[in-house]
């Protein structure tokens, strides 16, 4: 799959919808997301103690559908991005990216020569074990890939145009509990200086020409944020979705 719906809304500048995921990780997971509407998914190995074999796994599992694959590594590390990447995942998250050297770094380590310096190996799982033009399938990855930057610390938000500025960085992703949590308000999204900090997100994002991404359990959040300006967004984690819907459920069949 190549032709992702997800990358010409990017570029188009139309909205996006996807998911996260951090329990569910089924054959028919990605499946299971793409018939439902969802066009990105993100798996995250962050927090979720998902290993690099069942990275492996869900980018196979996607293989073929029109849903793009991103993961989302642990830290900003050429040794934890290189594999996920060789492993399938077309798009890379990066948590808490701080300063524009550290962007720097994840566009170059996220692409191939000329654009970076990722490592070559082909005829593997990022390239679905196919025969080639080498030449041929290194620009086609580096067109495929997205780069995704956090900003979720406090330096983050203070450097955020200039991470914004990176050629390879593509979407710059509000972290709202670690932001607010390193801002001293930890989850008061209400609060002026939270406010001020997502018009900064979005301004750093259309100042030079990169998506502002957002993800939520809270529809009418998600809502908000949408009409701030935020084009990729994502309508919360597998294991928030599955509980809402199951607590909903229960509690409406045990009123009757």
């Amino acid at each position: 799959m190549t032709n992702y719906t997800f990358l010409k809304k990017l570029r188009s500048g139309e909205r996006s919808y996807g998911i996260m995921t951090f329990e569910f990780f089924t054959p028919g997971t990605p499946q299971i997301l793409a018939t439902s509407g969802a066009e990105f998914f993100i798996v995250d190995t962050e927090h979720s103690g998902c290993g690099i074999e069942t990275v492996k796994q869900q980018m196979a599992a996607a293989r073929g559908l029109d849903l793009y694959p991103i993961v989302r590594v642990a830290g900003t590390h050429y040794h934890l991005i290189a594999p996920a990447l060789d492993a399938g995942a077309k798009g890379i998250m990066v948590p808490a990216v701080s300063s524009r050297e550290q962007a720097e770094q994840i566009a170059t380590w996220t692409r191939y020569r000329p654009e970076g310096r990722r490592g070559v190996g082909l005829g593997l799982a990022h390239d679905d074990y196919t025969t080639g033009d080498p030449v041929e399938k290194l620009r086609q990855s580096n067109e495929e890939r997205v780069v995704v930057a956090q900003i979720e610390t406090a330096e983050g938000l203070e450097n955020v145009e200039a991470i914004m500025s990176v050629p390879g960085i593509d979407v710059g992703w509000l972290g709202h509990f670690d932001l607010t949590d390193s801002l001293g308000i930890p989850g008061q999204f209400e609060h002026p200086d939270f406010l001020a900090a997502v018009e900064r997100i979005v301004a750093a994002c259309q100042q030079y020409g990169k998506a502002a991404g957002f993800l939520d359990l809270d529809p009418n959040r998600i809502c908000l944020l949408r009409d701030k300006g935020f084009q990729l967004l994502g309508y919360g984690h597998d294991v928030g979705v599955f509980q809402a819907g199951l607590r909903q459920g229960l509690e409406r069949i045990k009123q009757g």
